[in-house]
């Protein structure tokens, strides 16, 4: 399996995408950058796991995507309280990181 076909993978760089798009304005650079790097990791260790040789080497990295979507939320969250992030865009990224990490977890299961 590519991890380009998976929905996961799709839904984590698009939401990625999303984000480097609507902050490209932010002026506060270090939150800018590390909201940015997590969500952009999600995908990353999608791709990561997919391209190791075992299912507990995949899991592991689903597990470390799994992660970064915790962080990223957490931080969407804290964005939106000190006004980084619109609240309606801050909603519609938490319910994506949550579908998200969701989907990691079956596939965790799947691969078990």
């Amino acid at each position: 399996m590519r991890f380009e076909d998976m929905d996961v993978w799709k839904m984590a760089a698009s939401l990625s995408v999303e984000v480097y798009r609507e902050l490209s304005d932010c002026k506060q650079y270090g939150f800018r950058d590390q909201i940015s790097r997590s969500c952009l990791s999600i995908s990353s260790n999608i791709a990561e796991g997919f391209g190791r040789a075992t299912d507990r080497d995949k899991r592991n990295f689903l597990n470390y995507a799994k992660g970064s979507c915790a962080e990223f939320r957490s931080q969407t969250l804290v964005g939106r309280q000190a006004g980084f992030i619109e609240p309606s865009v801050a909603d519609k990224w938490v319910g994506a990181s949550n579908s998200i990490s969701a989907m990691l977890t079956g596939l965790m299961k799947y691969l078990s």
